[in-house]
């Protein structure tokens, strides 16, 4: 990197170096040099984005100070100036000793075959460094890409594949109609049967007739677009309600001007598609019926998961903004475009994973579902419009659309909005989970609601039987043994959901809708390190301990769950027999309640297992600042000196006392959480257990961690049948 910060003279590499293969060898600037400094002149840009730049060659540039002053004067550094000033808080920033380097990424190939090189185009990738090595300071800073317009790729003897589009002011309906075509035609059945759904429509469900303006029972077999927006807090003059569904059911009924414009918007845009209809949620749904509200929320798998297009307002905070390039004067363009050496250049928007990021849209519960059980979706956001199916990615900045798609290979395809479902249930409702717990809700019981999409899709796709006896409180419940182990996010504090009216959340203790903030599913790796994160290993267990499973149900009655057992055998145990062996057996009534004169509440999981009480001691180094939960040894008090034999994740605060009860739950195996001078490692070694509270014989979660299982017999637990709510 150069150190010179004001000299434009100054060489671009090192004098002492020779001349790299991307440095001009001129005597005099051509016309095209004529606005770039000497420093940018320097470099062979033609040969830059025919050949590429290696990362293990990349080209360090002159300092970011340096830059923001010949801005003025050089197209290229106008061209990053105009991204830093735009995007990086300068004023929050020392920019002493920060400059850049430059190198390539190949853009992939749209066409067979796709390793032919004369197909491949490159786009600049521009990386922030530090002269003294201070990595942490730019940590804030983002590396942008600049890409070559699509109008000069002919000058490379290529294809306008993959290379930079003009976005325009307003979007181009016919290039939407393509991206959609592209996806019917090529994709088949990843993009048009994702959720193996041979069903239509129920009759009860409405929708929104854009040609006559009314709000109509969705007719048989219609194919329709759907719309995920936030609400925000406009009011609720433009809702459907009992006093006006009549008036809104007769053609021309929908009165456009009382509409906020997200939704306006929304009916244009399906009109210039040429579309009929709409599903909207705040037009579809009367919102002062309790009965109808319940039975169209229950039908959300199929209102997005049949849906032709979503439409995604990712670039609006609430319902009154409009769709950004529906109409003129509804976005700015922030394209920014400089010709370099005869080449137009200019940097590029987010690519679509980091714009969802930055949006209001992709914070909220609600949007979740519906993004992850649509299979097209359309995002508007500030810069442009992005196109996502479960195949690929399309947006009006890149030239990318291509019938090649079994080869193609395109550099969009690696930042996908939403990849959902995967190829396994479990999995797929644990990333699930992730995804959507985060988020926030206006109104706290409806984190279950907000997520029964999801669940009746899941069982739908995998065949797992009717979704309100799979899933209870947002768990599923055939692999309870698995989704019994979340845990929070280490950052965000334990506390209890809410009703409206200040009551105490209707969820059981050990599920997870009953706690704010962010859920986890991750393997042993979380209880190794000193510091949490949140990322580890997938959950795996080698056996179930606990059969059967009963849960007291809506009505009161206690009913047996149908849990699937998992036993997976190995030679692996060094010829150590395991020493924990669980207790089994069906429960007798007298053992399935604990006051004959008290009925037990719904959401009650009974089972038998065993108990035993350990103590517990933080374990060595803070966790950051703002961390709510922290690493724990588990001891055994069994001798006079305690023994480290197993490690949990608890919340810190309210200070937990010296000593906790534990349950086991299942067998698994892990490495570097026991005293293994003391212990010995073999396979299926570890217990998982649940750290509870005790209350009038009644359990709660406290947290969740592993216990060697010989240090767990030689506490002698106690048989015990488990209430936990």
């Amino acid at each position: 990197m150069a150190s010179n910060r004001t000299s434009e003279s100054a060489p671009l590499l090192n004098p002492d170096r020779p001349p790299t293969n991307f440095q001009r060898d001129h005597t005099a600037p051509s016309d095209n040099d004529t606005s770039l400094c000497s420093v940018c002149a320097n470099l062979d840009f033609h040969r830059i984005f025919l050949d590429g730049i290696p990362i293990e060659e990349e080209i360090p540039l002159v300092l970011l100070s340096s830059i923001l002053e010949k801005s003025y004067q050089c197209n290229f550094c106008r061209l990053i100036s105009f991204h830093v000033r735009r995007t990086w808080k300068l004023d929050e920033i020392d920019l002493s000793g920060i400059g850049f380097v430059m190198y390539s990424k190949n853009c992939g190939c749209l066409r067979e075959p796709f390793y032919q090189p004369t197909f491949r185009c490159h786009r600049l990738h521009i990386r922030p460094k530090h002269s003294g090595g201070l990595w942490k300071r730019l940590l804030a800073l983002d590396q942008f890409v600049i890409h070559l317009l699509q109008e000069d790729a002919f000058k490379f003897g290529r294809p306008a594949d993959l290379h930079g589009r003009r976005v325009k002011n307003t979007v181009d309906i016919g290039l939407v109609q393509k991206w959609i075509s592209v996806c019917q035609k090529n994709h088949r059945d990843k993009c048009g049967n994702v959720w193996k759904m041979d069903r239509k429509l129920p009759g009860f469900v409405r929708v929104v007739d854009v040609l006559s303006m009314a709000v109509v029972p969705a007719p048989s077999g219609c194919r329709h677009l759907t719309l995920s927006y936030v609400w925000g807090s406009i009011g609720a003059d433009y809702w459907t309600t009992k006093d006006n569904i009549a008036e809104r059911s007769i053609p021309g009924g929908l009165n456009v001007s009382s509409l906020p414009e997200t939704i306006t918007d929304s009916i244009l845009f399906v009109q210039q598609l040429g579309e009929r209809y709409l599903w909207i949620d705040a037009l579809c749904i009367i919102q002062d019926d309790s009965l109808d509200k319940s039975n169209q929320l229950r039908a959300m798998d199929l209102v997005y998961g049949l849906s032709h297009l979503t439409i995604v307002a990712a670039g609006a905070t609430t319902a009154q903004d409009p769709l950004p390039g529906c109409r003129p004067r509804t976005r700015t363009l922030q394209q920014h475009i400089e010709v370099v050496q005869g080449l137009h250049l200019y940097v590029a928007p987010p690519r679509l994973r980091e714009a969802l990021t930055q949006s209001t849209w992709d914070t909220r519960c609600w949007t979740y579902q519906e993004s992850a059980l649509s299979y097209r979706r359309i995002y508007f956001t500030g810069p442009q419009v992005y196109f996502e199916c479960k195949s690929n990615i399309f947006c009006e900045d890149i030239v990318a659309e291509s019938k090649y798609h079994r080869l193609s290979r395109s550099f969009l395809q690696s930042s996908f909005g939403e990849c959902f479902p995967s190829l396994h249930s479990i999995s797929s409702y644990t990333t699930a989970v992730e995804r959507y717990t985060p988020r926030h809700l206006t109104v706290e019981s409806d984190i279950v609601n907000a997520f029964t999409g999801v669940t009746n899709a899941l069982a739908m796709a995998f065949e797992l039987g009717d979704p309100d006896r799979v899933f209870q409180y947002g768990m599923m419940m055939p692999d309870i043994h698995l989704t019994l182990l979340w845990q929070h996010d280490p950052q965000t504090p334990r506390a209890r959901r809410l009703l409206p009216d200040g009551g105490t959340s209707p969820w059981p203790s050990w599920a997870w809708a009953a706690w704010r903030g962010g859920i986890l599913y991750r393997g042993g790796d979380v209880y190794l390190r000193t510091q949490m994160g949140n990322f580890g290993s997938d959950l795996s267990i080698n056996e179930t301990l606990v059969d059967p499973w009963y849960i007291v149900d809506h009505s009161g009655n206690t009913v047996q769950l149908d849990v699937h057992q998992v036993s997976l055998f190995s030679w692996n145990t060094g010829g150590v027999k395991h020493a924990y062996s669980a207790p089994r057996g069906f429960l007798d009534p007298t053992e399935l309640t604990l006051d004959i004169h008290r009925p037990l509440e719904p959401g009650i999981l009974i089972f038998r297992t065993t108990c035993s009480h350990f103590g517990i001691a933080r374990r060595g180094g803070e966790e950051p600042s703002g961390y709510a939960h922290g690493l724990f040894n588990i001891l055994s008090t069994a001798s006079f000196t305690p023994v480290w034999v197993g490690s949990a994740v608890l919340p810190l605060e309210p200070t937990l006392p010296s000593s906790l009860d534990f349950i086991v739950i299942s067998r698994t195996s892990s490495n570097s959480v026991y005293d293994e001078e003391t212990l010995r490692h073999y396979y299926g070694c570890l217990l998982h257990v649940m750290a509870v509270s005790q209350d009038e014989g009644f359990m709660e979660r406290v947290g969740l961690g592993v216990i060697h299982e010989a240090a767990w017999t030689a506490s002698r637990p106690e048989e015990k049948v488990v209430f936990l709510r």
